[in-house]
């Protein structure tokens, strides 16, 4: 009887700790892929576009992303989230070969409005004109704003993140830029820190009315080494909707680092 009692009392324990590291993992996950998690971050993402609409060549994209939480404090009443993405771009030169170089830098500053098991974020943000070529970026001074909202439990983290920008100043020769930009997310959770998402930006010309809208199916891994979650990912997307020379075809990869929490 006394044995019997041990092994109920042993699997029921067992029971326990695999859905506490099952917790674990589902929660590390979703910090890493939360836009609105209050942990400093640093992402190494990319962005290969084999393909385009009605052009030839490639282009990509290098991303390198630090993420800052700060406050709240006695200004701001509510935490903020900057997020700065500094892009290393590869674009088709019209006289042959191709240009590589910084392209323009972003900036957007997250204001978290509410928290719990639904976050909503809202703040303002820059894009900068500081590409090295005309290839690698619009030469115009751009602001809007950002928007966020996100839902997560164990076994799922929905959202999206919407941006819009304007351009007020920089080069007059060319052509004013004003873009949209709404990336819905699905991260679903599978055991030992495995996850399936869905990730691609949809993202609309404004001025000029092209477009595309990519759906990806991809996959990752997180894992702690410490304090800190990594978490790597490779997401293969496709524009199932598009106007205008817009990627066809495009692959996503990355490295993200969630520090301290």
């Amino acid at each position: 009887m006394r044995k019997a009692l041990l092994a109920v009392i042993a699997a029921a324990f067992a029971i326990v700790t695999d859905t506490a590291l099952s917790q674990t993992a589902a929660d590390d996950a979703n910090k890493s892929n939360n836009p609105l998690n209050l942990a400093a971050s640093f992402n190494v993402q990319n962005y290969f576009t084999p393909s385009l609409f009605g052009a030839g060549g490639h282009t990509n994209d290098f991303l390198l992303r630090p993420t800052i939480p700060l406050g709240p404090n006695g200004i701001v009443p509510f935490p903020e989230i900057f997020r700065l993405t500094v892009p290393i771009s590869t674009r088709p030169d019209p006289t042959g070969g191709y240009n590589t170089g910084l392209g323009d830098i972003n900036l957007f500053d997250i204001f978290l409005l509410s928290q719990g098991e639904t976050q909503i974020g809202v703040g303002p943000l820059i894009t900068m004109p500081t590409a090295t070529d005309p290839t690698l970026g619009t030469g115009k001074w751009q602001a809007g704003l950002a928007a966020v909202a996100v839902n997560a439990n164990k076994q799922r983290l929905l959202g999206a993140l919407v941006q819009w920008q304007h351009s007020f100043a920089g080069q007059s020769s060319r052509p004013t830029v004003q873009s949209l930009t709404t990336q819905p997310f699905v991260i679903w959770n599978l055991p030992e820190g495995w996850y399936l998402r869905s990730t691609g930006i949809w993202t609309f010309d404004l001025q000029h009315g092209s477009y595309y809208i990519p759906v990806g199916l991809g996959g990752g891994k997180t894992w702690r080494s410490g304090s800190t979650i990594f978490n790597a990912f490779i997401e293969p997307q496709y524009s199932v909707a598009h106007s205008g020379n817009v990627p066809q075809w495009q692959i996503f990869a990355g490295l993200n680092m969630t520090f301290g929490k």
